[in-house]
């Protein structure tokens, strides 16, 4: 089977348009912002559920897809997070740092327990799936609202909802990395 499946390609389709999401939103064309962020969660959405149902799972897809995850959160947590977007909404940088860490935790830990004890493969977990869903809803929430310059609290709803996520996915995560020594 070719490894650029159908599924592999909507996931490159998803880092294809992270330059555009973030230059869109720089230029403050917030509609159109909104609309290519939409666009890659879509594909977030339906590269899995493709490889799933056709039953075309591959080894680049599962390097690809968290890889274009972590790349368009964490363009999208910057590019919200930043002042003098002469946005309505701005995520809090403390929340962004702690997203952030929690990616580049993960990350970095997968690399250290490959290194040091073998190949592993961590399978994602349901609370990371769930905090990468949260933090799209996040997104779309954020840029909605900005799109429509109205400073809303349900951005503030969104962030506390991410918050309680990222923290028990954390704590998730670390539990199956304790139980790799057992």
């Amino acid at each position: 089977m070719s490894q650029l499946t159908a599924a592999n390609q909507l996931t490159l389709l998803r880092m294809v348009l992270i330059p555009p999401f973030a230059i869109l939103l720089f230029y403050e064309y917030r509609g159109w912002a909104l609309l290519v962020f939409l666009a890659a969660s879509i594909t977030d959405l339906l590269d899995g559920l493709i490889a799933r149902r056709t039953g075309q799972k591959t080894t680049l897809g599962a390097w690809l897809d968290p890889l274009a995850d972590k790349l368009l959160l964490v363009t999208m947590f910057v590019m919200l997070t930043l002042p003098g977007m002469g946005s309505a909404n701005r995520l809090p940088v403390w929340f962004t740092i702690l997203v952030l860490s929690r990616d580049i935790a993960i990350v970095l830990t997968v690399a250290v327990v490959n290194l040091a004890v073998g190949p592993r493969t961590f399978r994602p977990s349901i609370f990371g799936k769930i905090a990468t869903a949260t933090y799209i809803m996040t997104g779309v929430m954020t840029l909605l609202f900005n799109y429509l310059d109205v400073r809303s609290p349900v951005i503030t709803l969104f962030v506390y909802a991410s918050l309680v996520i990222t923290v028990v996915s954390a704590f998730h995560y670390l539990l199956k990395v304790v139980h790799l020594g057992h």
